[in-house]
């Protein structure tokens, strides 16, 4: 089965296409951008594509994050991937965007934790467990004080591998953080994840954002 899948959660558009029959990853793109994910990840889906001889015609699944990550850019993705499954007929999953990040460092034995900036002196967290090359998730996804973050994760007496763009933002000496080369979203994490997932309907995918969107937070006068 061959698996694409879609990144726009953050500041970098990711692609990837993995070949589960052969354990293979044909190709990876990522682009640290300043341009919308709009006008990015569709021409590099088409370019990757196209650089290993394929079309969206050979593709069996896709999968994109849904969460959390930018309000616009995890919308942008999943209406993407909603509008290429409808019209090829294929099935598609989201992933969460942590649980992504936590197989892209599935490298590492032992714990994970998948940590992205938010507002203030919070950050989105999961905490994920490397078992067997499987990620086990430990402390589900969720918005929390960097202070109380670390107090779980130093409780747990374990080295932990910090991987997502607010890693350098936690402090303790059993803490890892993640190499440049695979702490943010590149795509390949959403691929090995989607393998685990069971299929839905393009119907059925929506953004987890894990806090209340801008409308809201001005509704209720949230800072």
């Amino acid at each position: 089965m061959k698996i694409l899948s879609i990144d726009t959660s953050g500041t970098v558009a990711a692609a990837s296409v993995y070949d589960s029959d052969e354990d293979l990853m044909l190709a990876q793109q990522c682009i640290y951008t300043k341009k919308t994910h709009s006008q990015v990840i569709l021409p590099l889906v088409e370019r990757m594509l196209k650089d290993v001889s394929l079309s969206l015609n050979d593709i069996d699944k896709i999968a994109v994050a849904v969460g959390p990550g930018s309000y616009t850019g995890l919308r942008i993705g999943i209406a993407a991937v909603k509008a290429m499954t409808f019209a090829l007929k294929i099935s598609c999953c989201g992933i969460s965007t942590l649980e992504a990040l936590a197989y892209q460092g599935s490298i590492f034995s032992g714990f994970v934790c998948s940590v992205m900036k938010a507002r203030q002196n919070l950050v989105y967290a999961g905490v994920y467990k490397n078992e067997n090359n499987q990620i086990i998730s430990i402390l589900s996804d969720r918005i929390i004080d960097k202070d109380e973050l670390c107090k779980y994760l130093l409780e747990l007496k374990e080295p932990v591998l910090l991987i997502g763009d607010a890693s350098g933002d936690l402090a303790g000496e059993q803490f890892i953080i993640a190499p440049s080369s695979i702490r943010l979203q590149n795509g390949i994490g959403l691929c090995m994840a989607a393998v685990h997932k069971e299929s839905q309907s393009p119907n059925s995918l929506e953004a987890k954002y894990l806090q209340a969107v801008k409308a809201e937070k001005d509704r209720k006068g949230i800072s």
